[in-house]
């Protein structure tokens, strides 16, 4: 895996062992960053499940101001700040050691320009994309020009879009995967 553009181009990445990680294949990645492409430059990101940190450190590297990066396992979050310090991107990358919902919390309490792209990897087949999104729904860091993109399994149930607060933008289907581009109504 490496950094697929920007400053960064072409640095190898680490990524966490282990089955629980599931690191977004380049060819995914670069298809993803070109649908990002408009909102990338000075953009505040927000990648949520981080993983190796892959994701956040692209758009870094791509051009956005800062990003933030939240992960729970101590391995991953290893990999998030070795491959931050390696593509020279730590005095724009800020790392949170905790869950998703707790994290989520704490950065309310922190004041700061809303995110611009607020991605999220979460494990498959859990509605963690559901919850994650109801929870951010009214927070202040989050507005009606954010972008939100979830990465999912391909028989996520979408059923709860409609009611949820939030509309699907554009759905991008892989072999064995989605990206769901969502705004709030």
């Amino acid at each position: 895996m490496r950094v697929i553009a920007g400053s960064a181009r072409s640095l190898p990445l680490k990524t966490p062992s282990g089955l629980e990680v599931r690191p977004t294949t380049d060819r995914i990645k670069e298809t993803l960053f070109n649908m990002l492409a408009p909102y990338i430059p000075g953009s505040r990101f927000l990648d949520l499940f981080s993983g190796s940190g892959a994701i956040g450190i692209e758009a870094l590297s791509r051009g956005a101001a800062s990003a933030v990066f939240v992960e729970k396992d101590p391995r991953a979050l290893s990999c998030i700040r070795e491959n931050l310090a390696f593509t020279h991107l730590s005095d724009r990358g800020e790392v949170i050691a905790a869950d998703v919902f707790d994290a989520l919390r704490k950065l309310s309490s922190f004041p700061g320009e809303p995110f611009t792209v607020v991605f999220m990897d979460p494990p498959y087949r859990k509605d963690l994309e559901k919850d994650v999104l109801l929870s951010m729904k009214d927070l202040p860091y989050v507005t009606r020009d954010t972008v939100f993109i979830a990465e999912a399994a391909l028989d996520t149930d979408l059923s709860w879009i409609p009611d949820s607060g939030y509309f699907l933008m554009k759905q991008k289907k892989y072999k064995t995967n989605q990206h769901l581009w969502l705004r709030k109504n």
